[in-house]
């Protein structure tokens, strides 16, 4: 008898047992969801109106490598661009999307104790070092481009791309407006103002510089900031104006709407 009890309470226990793990498993199976399918049918979502990148706003360092030693560049040369994009994501993928846009690139490189001669009548552009003469205690040259960029993009989160892992490769294409030195506070050799420290001389002409560039570009991020970084294909100078530049940009990328 006591073994048939035994074996009551056991079975007992068992089915007890056995309907509260249905029970935990009915409960939990209510408040998880159901798994997302694996194959989406993406080319039923409408993606036109998404937030991917349809204004870009970028500011970082310009350089010029491998130049010439009487090329004296210094200080925090630096670069600000601004874009309007078209986005369009690929209708099987919408991981990835095409952008393309319109828009103005500016560089300003700075130079230490170098006169840069735009106005020169020579065949190639003067870098001249004013060491040991007079010349401006600060100098700039800066150019101004209309650019089209294109790029191919990556959105970790498709649908929301403002939201996750970002990527693009692209390149684009540049037509210059404007160039210009700008020197300000002119001094003797010791350093000494010569006129007011806020004097300001600056010199407008483009026909050294190449009215056309294109830069290959990428970007890394996530969400609304991302890592950029350009190289000019072209060079800086019009061919026989000078040294061999290929300039290089390392920056952020602001972006959104």
């Amino acid at each position: 008898m006591k073994k048939f009890f035994l074996l009551l309470f056991s079975i007992a226990a068992f089915v007890s047992a056995q309907a509260q793990v249905n029970t935990d498993t009915s409960a939990l199976s209510r408040v998880m969801p159901e798994p997302a399918p694996k194959n989406r049918e993406w080319s039923k979502l409408d993606l036109s109106t998404r937030a991917n990148d349809h204004f870009m706003v970028q500011y970082g360092y310009d350089m010029w490598p491998n130049v010439p030693d009487s090329i004296n560049t210094s200080g925090f040369s630096r670069h600000f661009n601004i874009y309007v994009m078209l986005d369009k994501p690929f209708r099987n993928s919408p991981h990835f999307s095409v952008g393309i846009g319109l828009g103005i690139g500016t560089s300003n490189i700075f130079f230490s104790n170098t006169y840069v001669n735009l106005k020169s009548a020579t065949a190639t552009l003067p870098f001249t070092n004013v060491t040991s003469t007079n010349h401006f205690d600060k100098f700039k040259l800066s150019t101004g481009f209309i650019e089209v960029p294109l790029e191919l993009r990556f959105a970790g989160n498709p649908v929301q791309p403002d939201k996750g892992f970002k990527m693009a490769l692209g390149i684009k294409g540049g037509l210059l407006v404007t160039a210009h030195t700008k020197g300000k506070n002119y001094v003797d050799a010791n350093g000494n103002s010569i006129y007011a420290k806020n004097y300001i001389q600056k010199e407008s002409d483009k026909h050294f510089i190449n009215s056309t560039r294109f830069a290959l570009t990428g970007r890394i991020g996530f969400g609304h900031i991302s890592l950029d970084g350009s190289y000019q294909v072209t060079s800086f100078l019009k061919t026989g104006a000078g040294p061999v530049i290929h300039p290089v940009s390392i920056g952020l990328t602001l972006s959104g709407l």
